[in-house]
């Protein structure tokens, strides 16, 4: 099941603007995992209730179905580096705000929920148009290992620097790693703004509108059978990730009896596999070939799953967590890639979007249903029930790569 595209390896190169965006995207993430860390910390202290903290999950999810479209037929309209800027500019603010709030005491869930959905509103402009730029700064025979390098290092940000941190930050006051946050926000905004205006252009609109192009986008997905069935799987496996999300505090902390202090720590083994997982992401695809990757992954998070929802220790969760977060990377890789070299540029940010948002559609569907399922039974049944989903991800793959003309089995 190897794609049939131009997989010419060139040399991927830091200067043109790449090694600009990758230290943004790098010192951005490491400030989200700063506050992902403490957003399920902060949010467990205002309420106990499994139902309550899947809405917080929800409302930082829910976003990409109501804006995610729209996001991306933005980004193949506008400047989509000066777009990336100015939204890490009002993130930043955003960030800050809340740190002040937390300060004066003004915390409560409501303010948690709507802070999640005002980021991710500003995030499907942001991400839609930040898939597009790379092809501009990169050759394509080298968006793999672009796209490897890229969400490697973000992760090695995020697990080995931001959500150790994140523990020691928290320990200090709530609002501290809120306010790293809106910092590394802040200046990943100064490196975009710097970016060489001829290595991102925007899409001329063509007279056109915003609802025609969003109309051409999904078109152009629809009838992409390896597309459409990767998207239909992340679609999947996303519900999965977000009821895993929403409930994984209290996973750790109830069902596989780590102490708070420790939730950082276990945490962090799915960030460590996460960059196992990109650093022979670009390999693997060579050997076995991308889609072959994909589904091999899939079947990998099953067994996961099963023994996340299974065994009641905390050891036997950090290491479902960290071989999960090896295959998570594997996936997402090889979508991104798989997307930027199908698809033309000047229809990548509406396509990118469309997968995106059905995608990642699922996430708060999935949080809704876990904490429903966990309040009836018990914290790690969504788990069990979540391995049967990613299976069903793994079979709608292998379907779609066997009806797709230009992957040959």
């Amino acid at each position: 099941m190897t794609v049939a595209a131009d997989d010419t390896v060139s040399t991927l190169r830091w200067r043109g603007g790449y090694g600009r965006l990758w230290s943004a995207a790098v010192l951005s993430r490491f400030g989200d995992a700063v506050r992902n860390v403490a957003v399920p910390v902060v949010a467990a202290g205002l309420t106990t209730s499994p139902f309550v903290l899947s809405l917080v999950s929800a409302a930082g999810y829910l976003p990409w179905l109501l804006f995610g479209l729209l996001g991306g037929a933005l980004a193949d309209r506008v400047d989509r580096r000066r777009a990336m800027w100015t939204v890490d500019v009002i993130r930043g603010v955003l960030v800050a705000v809340f740190a002040v709030s937390l300060v004066v005491g003004e915390s409560h869930i409501a303010v948690l929920m709507a802070f999640a959905f005002s980021l991710t509103t500003m995030q499907t402009l942001f991400d839609n148009a930040a898939t597009a730029i790379l092809p501009t700064l990169v050759p394509r025979g080298a968006l793999s290992s672009a796209n490897a390098r890229l969400m490697t290092a973000q992760s090695l940000a995020g697990t080995f620097l931001g959500a150790p941190v994140a523990g020691v930050l928290i320990a200090t006051d709530p609002a501290v790693p809120f306010a790293v946050d809106a910092a590394t926000y802040l200046v990943a905004a100064a490196l975009i703004a710097s970016l060489p205006r001829p290595a991102v252009p925007a899409a001329p609109p063509g007279g056109t509108t915003l609802r025609t192009q969003i109309a051409e986008g999904l078109r152009r997905l629809w009838r992409d059978r390896l597309l459409r069935a990767i998207c239909t799987a992340n679609l999947l496996a996303n519900m999965v990730v977000g009821g895993l999300t929403a409930l994984l505090v209290l996973i750790v902390t109830q069902w596989a009896g780590a102490s708070e202090t420790t939730f950082g720590v276990v945490v962090a083994a799915y960030g460590a596999g996460a960059v196992l997982g990109g650093l022979v992401a670009t390999r693997l695809g060579r050997w076995v070939g991308g889609v072959r990757v994909l589904v091999l992954a899939l079947v990998v998070q099953v067994a996961c799953l099963t023994g996340i929802g299974t065994v009641a220790h905390a050891v036997a969760t950090a290491a479902g967590l960290a071989a999960f977060g090896f295959a998570g990377m594997l996936v997402n890789v090889h979508t991104v890639t798989l997307i930027q070299r199908r698809v033309p540029g000047e229809m990548l940010g509406r396509v990118s979007a469309a997968s995106r948002t059905v995608a990642v559609g699922g996430a708060p569907l999935g949080a809704l249903l876990a904490g429903t399922l966990a309040e009836a039974t018990d914290v790690n049944v969504p788990a069990v029930a979540g391995a049967g989903l990613v299976a069903i991800a793994a079979v709608v793959v292998v379907r779609g790569a066997a009806s797709d003309r230009l992957t040959p089995m």
